[in-house]
């Protein structure tokens, strides 16, 4: 699996005691090491400003750049060297995607700061520039169709509103209902050309491993078959783990690499292989390299010793709202 990072990722830094910490790289870098899985290590150059013009408007970049030193909303801060490295977190996801698209083989950008709450016209969420969305666009010059999953505890609001009119990508979300950022309702299925293309299946807390197979089940694997995407794009945030201090989900860490397993078997049915992930959330940090290491090994054949097992989630939680999920895609797609 290929992976990409840059040192300048671990000097992001938001404000004293925030969870969106250097430690959560840190852990990641050190269990990949320990592992030995830390290999075809590639790093970036920052995204091209002609190419994040394609996600974000020209207004939004230039004041991010201007911005100097404060808060951007309540929970994110901006610092002098935040939009340069905003910049390389965006350019390393580019690359990530197109070295999968490139080689046909696995790709996962270990990025800071995260993105996909980032927005056309603001950020917000810890977020700056919408790494997966940019990635998306940089696809798309070379292939009709992108699906991108966001396997998060909060909804990518960002995404959202970036394809929220298009079918040229595919947008699925699960997230935890009720919490930040409020949005993500099963109701929103996209508008005119992309009706159909928009995904939300907001779970209930307590909702783990049980809820998200029937999800792959009932929603992903139906959905990602019938769509065929040349390419998928996957928003990884290790905070729907049932150790993260931020949300109320419960995966496990072999339940999130169940998912990963599952999106690289459709990935290779579906489209050569071609898939790349890019980091998200994820604040408990031993919970988080846990969770990234386990995925790394297993699109490599191989498993790590797992210590975040106990399921909390044995008999659907959510299974629920994936049911009504399911209610309001059939008349798009073949599900449940």
């Amino acid at each position: 699996m290929t992976l990409v990072h840059h040192q300048r990722y671990h000097e992001h830094r938001q404000t004293i005691g925030h969870p969106e910490r250097p430690e959560r790289l840190d852990a990641i870098v050190e269990r990949l090491k320990k592992e030995g899985l830390w290999k075809d290590v590639l790093a970036p150059e920052p995204v091209d400003l002609k190419l994040l013009g394609k996600v974000h408007t020209r207004k939004y970049i230039d004041s991010l750049k201007n911005f100097g030193e404060g808060y951007m909303d309540a929970d994110t801060y901006i610092r002098p060297e935040t939009y340069s490295i905003a910049l390389l977190a965006a350019g390393g996801t580019v690359l990530a995607a197109r070295k999968a698209l490139e080689r046909g083989k696995a790709a996962f950008a270990l990025v800071r700061p995260p993105g996909h709450h980032a927005g056309p016209t603001h950020g917000g969420g810890f977020c700056y520039f919408n790494n997966v969305a940019v990635a998306a666009e940089s696809l798309r010059e070379k292939v009709g169709r992108v699906a991108i999953v966001d396997l998060d505890l909060h909804h990518g609001n960002g995404t959202q509103d970036i394809f929220y009119a298009r079918k040229d990508v595919l947008y699925i979300s699960t997230h935890q209902e009720g919490i930040y950022p409020g949005t993500g309702r099963a109701d929103d299925r996209g508008d005119d050309d992309g009706s159909g293309y928009n995904i939300c299946v907001p779970l209930p807390g307590g909702s783990g491993d049980a809820t998200f197979e029937l999800f792959s089940k009932k929603i992903l694997r139906p959905v990602l078959t019938k769509y065929r995407p040349d390419a998928i794009l996957v928003s990884l945030g290790a905070d729907a783990h049932y150790m993260d201090p931020l949300g109320g989900l419960s995966l496990t860490s072999p339940g999130y690499v169940l998912l990963a397993n599952e999106i690289l078997g459709l990935s290779r049915e579906l489209c050569g292989g071609v898939v790349s992930f890019a980091l998200e959330g994820g604040y408990n940090v031993d919970a988080l390299a846990e969770v990234v290491s386990g995925t790394v090994a297993a699109f490599d054949g191989r498993k790590v010793k797992y210590e975040y097992d106990r399921s909390g989630d044995e008999k659907g939680a959510g299974a629920y709202a994936v049911e009504d999920a399911v209610r309001k895609l059939k008349r798009y797609w073949p599900v449940g």
